[in-house]
């Protein structure tokens, strides 16, 4: 059971969820959806609002639900889903119905956004810009660590609803 909270009420560390509890980013219809596991991302204040940041290679299946969709959520697991979270990062959705291998149970947050009622934390974000990143602008150690030729698409989503496991 989730409670809807104010996002400015959450006491967390993005550091810690981003880099070492990971996420899964979810686009799509709870019918119809693809989710990836990331660990790159941002929290903050945009434009006044609470603002997430999701980064998605083109290649990705996931990027083609990320495109057409208009909302996309960010989903927050114990380490109890750590497997779940790997299969979701290693495996494509053009090839396994992740959503049915995990167990996971799809369900609807603003703007029918598909997110997983196995999350502790949930962040529906409505999408309010993309774009490709540019490769000129990478620092070039950053290019040799991180990338070969096949760089991020940025998402940039308001956060219009925060759901926290009651």
């Amino acid at each position: 059971m989730f409670q809807t909270v104010d996002p400015k009420s959450l006491n967390l560390n993005p550091f810690s969820m981003l880099d070492d509890q990971w996420m899964l980013v979810t686009a799509g219809t709870p019918e119809r959806c693809n989710t990836m596991t990331a660990s790159w991302g941002g929290l903050g204040i945009l434009w006044g609002v609470p603002m997430a940041t999701a980064y998605v290679r083109p290649q990705r299946y996931t990027n083609q639900f990320m495109k057409e969709s208009e909302y996309f959520t960010l989903s927050f697991f114990s380490e109890d889903y750590r497997p779940q979270l790997n299969l979701c990062g290693s495996k494509s959705g053009r090839d396994t119905d992740k959503v049915k291998e995990c167990g996971f149970t799809a369900a609807a947050g603003a703007g029918n956004a598909p997110y997983f009622e196995e999350a502790d934390l949930v962040l529906v974000c409505r999408k309010r810009m993309a774009m490709p990143m540019d490769p000129a602008a990478v620092p070039e150690d950053v290019k040799k660590k991180s990338y070969h030729d096949d760089f991020h698409d940025i998402y940039w989503g308001e956060i219009v609803e925060a759901l926290k496991k009651a």
